[in-house]
């Protein structure tokens, strides 16, 4: 969220850091914010000042518009590019980028496993990360007091241990409050979560699948809209924002009480704290049903860059380095790959937001165990099909079976796949 929000103040084309004039002797690199220029000119090129970078911001909505043909031309392309977790499957998956898993393996022992991943192909690495993006339960402390009787995190994440918890406190707000309090204020924010339960990719050998708990998600979104258990608004919308400030009201304008949003570590930051700082204190988090992850942003190499060994420098250095990420998480709050680093640093934290609670280390609890093997290049584009069938099935325009069909004709005909079985 940080980055995009960024990335939208800015021009179609920035050069944020122009170090030597002529492009042959820097190291291009091309991003979508200004977050790694940032990393490069405040500390990489402190470290190595001899070094020449030449640093370029495209908006993030033109910014594959942009990358897509130079990689296709094979001429023109950066040699070091920073990819979103949205879109970094499909570069991984393009075969131009280039094989970094030598800086993996002299890392390894340290780097979070998900982040690796996420960037990896086939048994290569392409792809590594400064930070993971670990997600949780973010909820209202005087909500939980008033009908749960606690806000003690300990015993509200009884109430939300797993998917069937969090349908049971679901209903239970709703009786307790009269139907004034619902759990989420959207039922968009399950998805993430949800989707971590899957077992099975959406594509297998050609083939396109439906993870049975992606069709559980179907129904569970369909059952907290028809109970009113969620605020009936969707993601990122004014209403979603006005759950966080204690004034999102339903269609008759009553007010209604937003337990909780489920978001990662930069939700945290830019998110709540920025959108609500008037309920500050007011907040706790819990681990949640699973473990899930949401966003996050890695760095690759073009194959055919000229300057590999200096890509490579930068990219090991900007994902790895250990001095450099407990810096960068002192000085930023980021929460880093480096587990080494993580761990150094974890139990000095206390955010007031949360009452005083120990955020980082609540995020390394729950970082090993996210996985991020299932991810795929095709994931952004099926998932978008499959968030039309889910809101025609909740708001009654189609049918389940309906919109599962229709779900499959549009997915098999734009990625040219076949069924499997369970379809």
């Amino acid at each position: 969220m940080k980055k995009f929000l960024a990335a939208l103040c800015m021009v179609s084309l920035l050069l944020l850091s122009f170090v030597g004039c002529n492009k042959g002797d820097a190291l291009v690199v091309w991003s979508f914010t200004d977050e790694v220029g940032n990393m490069i000119n405040n500390y990489y090129l402190k470290a190595f000042p001899d070094v020449k970078v030449r640093y370029a911001i495209t908006i993030q909505e033109q910014y594959e518009n942009r990358l897509d043909p130079v990689l296709r031309a094979g001429r023109g392309a950066p040699d070091v590019i920073v990819m979103e977790a949205a879109f970094v499957r499909k570069y991984i998956e393009s075969g131009e980028l280039l094989d970094i898993t030598d800086i993996y393996e002299r890392n390894k022992d340290k780097i979070l496993p998900y982040t690796v991943e996420v960037g990896t192909y086939n048994g290569r690495v392409y792809g590594l990360s400064w930070q993971a993006t670990p997600g949780a339960f973010f909820y209202r402390r005087s909500f939980a007091q008033k009908y749960l009787g606690t806000d003690d995190p300990e015993v509200v994440q009884t109430y939300f241990s797993d998917v069937e918890k969090f349908i049971e406190t679901a209903g239970l707000l709703h009786q307790r409050s009269d139907g004034k309090c619902v759990a989420v204020a959207s039922r968009g924010d399950i998805f993430q979560f949800m989707f971590a339960t899957r077992e099975l990719p959406w594509v297998i050998d050609d083939l396109l699948h439906v993870d049975p708990n992606m069709g559980r998600y179907k129904d569970i979104a369909k059952m907290l809209y028809m109970n009113r258990w969620e605020g009936r608004v969707g993601q990122w919308s004014e209403g979603w924002f006005a759950g966080m400030q204690d004034s999102l009201r339903d269609e008759n304008g009553n007010l209604l009480e937003v337990f909780g949003y489920f978001l990662p570590t930069w939700g945290l930051h830019y998110v709540l704290k920025t959108n609500t700082p008037q309920t500050s204190g007011d907040w706790a988090m819990i681990p949640g049903p699973v473990p899930y992850r949401w966003g996050g942003t890695w760095i690759g190499a073009w194959r055919a860059t000229d300057k590999p060994d200096e890509a490579k420098h930068l990219i090991e250095f900007l994902t790895t380095n250990d001095e450099f990420l407990t810096q960068w998480a002192l000085d930023t709050g980021d929460f880093v790959s480096n587990m080494k680093v993580v761990n150094s640093i974890k139990d000095n934290f206390s955010e007031p937001f949360l009452g005083g609670q120990n955020h980082y280390a609540a995020f390394a609890e729950r970082a090993p165990y996210i996985d991020g093997s299932l991810l795929q290049g095709t994931d952004r584009g099926i998932e978008d099909y499959w968030h039309e069938a889910v809101t025609a099935y909740v708001l009654d325009e189609k049918t389940k079976e309906q919109a599962l069909a229709d779900f499959r004709a549009q997915v098999l005909s734009i990625f040219g796949l076949e069924s499997a079985p369970d379809l």
